[in-house]
């Protein structure tokens, strides 16, 4: 509005110079005003701009088309907005005036700018109602094509072209398809269009119509689609559904196509599914019955059972044994005495393999099984054998900043602290005499069956054995047994005194077996016999272990016979009949 005013002024201020000029100049006058001939030379040039108007075609290019519009020039519009549109010469056809002249004085016209004037606000409609349009494509360009949409040039990018790649695009130019318009930008007179939303929309609507017949639980058939690392897509006419790893079978599996193929036709039950997603869960073991329903509950905790090894991972071995079930040998439960192994240099797959169950989890459906359960626990070989205090030779078979590893009976290896290499010398520079693969006798300091581990010392060997005995005096000789009263009892043991001297005896050495190793089974106040094992920081240790070991090889010794058979739960029998028979 202020434009205008201005304008108005403007032309205003010019008329009245005009008038006030051709007062002395008669010879000049006129009928027409200043501001008419103004307002008569806008409208020649530029008051049909921004606008359209008619124009009759002079001449056909074939790359321009020039379009007399009434001005004093014509214009030369590019053929390629004209689409698909015949056009010859004498044809009146809407054109827009872009503006009126350029650097070259020629009008600038556009045949593309007037066709989208006609139908912007159809095109409009047709955004707000989501609705479908015939578009033709017109050719490829930089990015996607370019198509004719009801007489406007819009763009379709190469990934709104279809759901699924196209081998042949240019075999698309020249084709009519349905599309439906994304976006509209009529400041920069952009159209973007899609065909893919269309594919969509009829899949959306067919998936919908497959989901609305089935039902979770039925069964159904389909054909492998495709294959992936995580499972498998089921083509199931129209709707592709997913076939997870863990449905394929009750057994372990660790790639699906080692089962299934692509192209192969099979039978599915549906697990899941949900219409508003469109998502679709299918099983195939879910067609069989659950093998842990039907488990053998003959099989129990601490059998030893066969199987054939199913797979080898990292960690362990899966082993199949009733029918699709699989239990675990952890790489802990490989072996004794070595650490670290590598599963697949121990068990090949399908290897039959005798393995002890150690736990049954039905509810997590897992079962632990252990493979060097099946051969004798060289702990407690060498517990059964040796005691604390015991003097063994042994070959090093390794040097460590922190000691030396002994290899003793058993493939059982023992450590030699810096600490216990020397009294009076710096294990850091002791350690340095030793080399690997040298035989050493070194000392027992101590034995423990849980933790799988055993002390060793040099330096108690001479000095040690001095020392040991002056501290502990001849009262408590190294082996003598004493009778100890409990005074605490502790986590990791108990303390007892023997006629005013305290002792201390560790969790692992308060029995024989690992179960009764409990410092709990015992209170203050409590009399207890226990064997003398040494010194340890100027304290005395005991082992109730070490005299129960004792007791038992004289018992075997005494009343044991290989020829009779006889197992040692008679033999103690006996031993304690004999001795409640003395006491009488």
């Amino acid at each position: 509005m202020n434009q205008k005013k201005s304008k108005e002024m403007d032309i205003n201020k010019l008329n009245d110079i005009y008038v006030d000029s051709t007062v002395n100049a008669p010879e000049y006058k006129t009928t027409e005003n200043f501001a008419d001939m103004l307002a008569n030379t806008t409208t020649m040039s530029g008051g049909i701009q921004d606008c359209v108007t008619k124009g009759t075609v002079i001449k056909v290019e074939k790359d321009f088309i020039t379009v007399d519009v009434g001005l004093k020039s014509e214009g030369r519009i590019p053929r390629r907005e004209f689409g698909l549109e015949e056009v010859n010469i004498g044809d009146i056809i809407d054109i827009y005036v872009d503006k009126y002249e350029n650097a070259d004085g020629t009008v600038i016209l556009s045949r593309e700018k007037a066709r989208r004037e006609e139908v912007w606000d159809k095109m409009e409609a047709l955004v707000e109602g989501n609705t479908p349009i015939i578009g033709k494509i017109i050719e490829r360009v930089k990015g996607g094509f370019s198509v004719d949409v009801d007489g406007l040039l819009a763009f379709m990018p190469g990934s709104q072209i279809d759901i699924k790649p196209i081998k042949d695009l240019n075999a698309l130019v020249g084709t009519e398809m349905e599309v439906v318009i994304l976006k509209m930008d009529k400041l920069r007179m952009n159209i973007i269009v899609s065909h893919r939303a269309i594919v969509e929309r009829e899949i959306i609507t067919q998936r919908s119509e497959i989901i609305g017949k089935m039902e979770v639980g039925s069964v159904v058939k389909g054909t492998v689609k495709n294959i992936t690392d995580y499972g498998a897509f089921i083509d199931l006419g129209g709707i592709d559904a997913l076939l997870h790893i863990t449905d394929i079978s009750w057994k372990r599996i660790s790639n699906p196509a080692t089962v299934l193929t692509v192209g192969q036709e099979i039978e599915v039950k549906i697990i899941n599914l949900d219409p508003k997603t469109g998502r679709v869960s299918l099983g195939m073991k879910q067609l069989t019955s659950d093998p842990w329903e039907n488990f053998s509950d003959n099989i129990k905790v601490g059998d030893k059972i066969k199987g054939k090894v199913s797979s080898i991972a990292d960690y362990g071995a899966f082993v199949s044994l009733d029918g699709d079930i699989e239990g675990l040998i952890h790489v802990s439960e490989f072996s004794w005495t070595k650490k670290n192994i590598n599963p697949n240099k121990v068990l090949e797959l399908n290897q039959e393999v005798e393995v002890v169950v150690l736990e049954i989890d039905k509810e997590k459906r897992r079962i632990s099984l252990g493979l060097k359960q099946c051969t004798e626990n060289p702990w407690i070989a060498f517990s059964e054998k040796y005691s604390v205090g015991d003097i063994i030779e042994g070959e090093i078979k390794g040097i460590t900043e922190f000691g030396l590893f002994i290899e003793l009976e058993g493939e059982i290896s023992g450590m030699v602290h810096l600490s216990d290499l020397s009294w009076d010398k710096n294990g850091e520079d002791v350690i340095k005499e030793y080399n690997k693969g040298d035989k050493i006798k070194v000392k027992i300091l101590e034995i423990d069956l849980e933790k799988e581990r055993v002390s060793l010392g040099v330096k108690q060997l001479v000095q040690g054995s001095k020392k040991e005995d002056e501290a502990m005096g001849s009262e408590f000789k190294k082996g003598s047994v004493q009778t100890c009263i409990v005074k605490e009892v502790l986590d990791n043991g108990i303390t007892v005194d023997i006629n005013g001297t305290e002792g201390f005896i560790k969790k692992s050495d308060l029995a024989k077996e690992r179960s009764e190793q409990n410092p709990t089974r015992f209170a203050a106040g409590d009399k207890i016999d226990a064997k003398v094992s040494g010194m340890v920081d100027g304290k005395l240790t005991l082992s109730v272990k070490a005299l129960e070991i004792e007791e038992q090889k004289k018992v075997l010794k005494e009343y044991g016979s290989t020829e009779t058979g006889a197992v040692l739960g008679d033999i103690l029998g006996v031993a304690l009949d004999k001795k409640k028979n003395e006491s009488k």
